[in-house]
Order: C-alpha cells, then structure tokens, then sequence
C-alpha cells in the first residue's frame, strides 16, 4: 500500500465491456515518471507509477499519464485497505475491494 514495497504503483487490467483486449505492440518509451500509466508486456495489465522509476529505463510503453491535480485520487487509491500476497516470489499488496475507473483520451486541439 501507499508507495510501496515493492515498487510504488497501481497495478490494474484493462477490460473494455464485452470487447477482447486485442495485445498492443511494445514501443521504445520514455523514462518512467510519477503519473506515468504503462502496459504491463503489451496488456491488458498496466499500472499507474506513483513515483519515479529511471530504474526501469525504457522498459514499458507509457500510453497515458494521471494529471497532476488528480495525483491525489491515486494516493488514495493506493491507501485503501490491502491484503498480502505474493506474485512471482514478490510480496504485494492487493487491494481488499477492485476499484473500477475510465480512462479517456483529452485532445489537446481540434487535430489530435
């Protein structure tokens, strides 16, 4: 919970309703940064990074980014009650409840 241990994100899996997820291709990506939301592989599982990873250099492609004035709303989510458990020989925490959210696309002009 919180920033970790392990690694200071919000793991989740996109699910469109009724829609398979359709594996995306691996791209070249930036550095990892507080805010970042990358697919895990190429999906549908992503996270949302809570601090900064250059760490990971350019191992995930970044498809989006939380605002900073919603920052909050992802501390809160990674506060709610846990649970323990272990993936792949790494103690997490999972979250006790899923907490279901939308992401949309904002277009910067009339062109995007």
């Amino acid at each position: 919970a919180g920033f970790g241990p392990p690694f200071a994100l919000i793991q989740g899996t996109l699910e469109a309703q009724g829609t398979p997820f359709n594996k995306l291709p691996l791209e070249d990506c930036p550095i990892l940064r507080r805010g970042s939301v990358a697919l895990i592989g190429s999906g549908p599982e992503f996270f949302i990074s809570l601090a900064d990873h250059s760490e990971w250099k350019q191992e995930y492609t970044v498809f989006g980014s939380v605002l900073p004035e919603d920052m909050n709303v992802a501390e809160k989510i990674a506060a709610l009650p846990t649970l323990p458990d272990v993936w792949n020989n790494v103690n997490v925490t999972v979250l006790e409840k899923p907490v279901p959210f939308l992401f949309r696309r904002i277009n910067k002009s009339s062109q995007d």
